[in-house]
C-alpha cells in the first residue's frame, strides 16, 4: 500500500500483512493538533479494512519522542477550542455545544485505533506525554524502550482528558489508586512503572528494539487466522465493558458464523502436520 498522501502519518508495510504507522512531525516531537488527529482516523479506518493488512505497529518517528501529546503552540491560539476568539459568541450553550461537538469528533478519532479491526501494538520510545496515553491505551499492546518517559498531562493544562483516558487506564491497569496519583497528579513515571503497574507488556534497552519487537508480535499474529485474530479482539474489546454473561451470550451469538471459516481446517492439519498454515485474505 501507499501513504495515500498522508501529511502527518508515515504508512508502510515493510513486510507481508503488517503496516508501520509512525507519527511524522519529528522536527516537533511528534506534537498533535487537530489536522493530526483527524487523519489519524482515516489511517486506522483505511488500514482496517485493508485485506493486506493484518497487524498494525504503530510508533513515533525521530529519536527523542513517540510524541510529547497536544502541540501546545496550536492549543493556545486564539479560537482554539481552548481560547476563545474575542468576537466569539459566548452564549453559554451555544458554545457548550460547539465544544460538544468538537469533543465528540476528538473522541472518535482516538476511538478509531480501538475499533481498527486489527491488532494494534503500540512502541513507545523516549517522550510520551499528555494525550499520547489516550492514543496508547487504545492500542491493543503496549512495549516501550528504557527511556520512555510517561503522563496523564492534562490537569496541569487546567483540564481533566475526556479522550478516553480516564476510561480506559483503569481499566488497562487496574488499579484506580495508581490511576488517580498519575492524573490527579499529572507526574512523569518511567518505564519501570509502567511494565510493573502492567500499561506496557516488556521495556526494551531502546527504540530500535522495541520496534522490533513490535514487530515481532506483529509477524507471529500476521501468521495466524485473520478471521480468529481479529474475532478475539473484538470480543475482549465487547466483554471488557459487559458482565460475564452477557459476554458469553454475544460471543456465542457471533461464533456461529465466525466458527465455519475454512481456516479452522486449515489451521488444525497444520497443527497436526506441524506445517506452517497459509490463511486467505480477510
Amino acid at each position: 500500500m501507499s501513504d495515500k498522501g498522508y501529511r502527518y502519518f508515515k504508512v508502510t508495510v515493510p513486510e507481508p500483512w503488517i503496516a508501520h504507522v509512525e507519527i511524522n512531525r519529528p522536527n516537533h516531537l511528534n506534537a498533535i493538533f487537530q489536522d493530526v488527529w483527524r487523519e489519524m482516523r482515516t489511517v486506522f479506518e483505511d488500514l482496517s479494512t485493508d485485506p493486506s493488512v493484518r497487524a498494525i505497529v504503530l510508533s513515533g518517528s525521530g529519536e527523542k519522542a513517540f510524541s510529547v501529546g497536544i502541540d501546545l503552540k496550536w492549543a493556545s491560539k486564539e479560537g482554539s477550542p481552548f481560547i476563545p476568539a474575542p468576537n466569539e459568541d459566548f452564549d453559554p450553550a451555544r458554545r457548550a455545544t460547539t465544544l460538544r461537538r468538537w469533543g465528540v469528533e476528538f473522541q472518535e478519532c482516538i476511538t478509531s485505533i480501538e475499533k481498527c479491526e486489527k491488532p494494534v501494538i503500540c512502541a513507545m520510545h523516549g517522550y510520551a506525554l499528555g494525550m499520547t496515553a489516550d492514543i496508547c491505551s487504545a492500542a491493543d499492546m503496549r512495549i516501550c524502550s528504557k527511556d520512555t518517559v510517561f503522563c496523564v498531562k492534562e490537569v496541569d493544562l487546567g483540564i481533566a482528558s475526556d479522550i478516553g483516558i480516564l476510561s480506559r487506564l483503569p481499566k488497562v491497569v487496574g488499579s484506580y489508586t495508581w490511576v488517580k496519583d498519575v492524573a490527579m497528579t499529572g507526574r512523569n513515571f518511567n518505564a519501570d512503572e509502567a511494565l510493573r503497574v502492567g500499561f506496557v507488556s516488556s521495556v526494551f534497552p531502546t527504540k530500535k528494539d522495541a520496534v522490533e519487537e513490535a514487530f515481532r508480535v506483529a509477524r507471529n499474529l500476521s501468521e495466524k487466522s485473520p478471521v480468529a485474530v481479529q474475532t478475539v479482539k473484538h470480543f475482549l474489546d465487547y466483554s471488557r465493558d459487559r458482565t460475564v454473561a452477557e459476554g458469553l451470550q454475544y460471543q456465542i451469538a457471533y461464533n456461529t458464523s465466525a466458527i465455519q471459516t475454512r481456516d479452522v481446517p486449515i489451521a488444525i492439519s497444520s497443527m497436526m502436520s506441524k506445517r506452517k498454515p497459509t490463511f486467505e485474505k480477510l
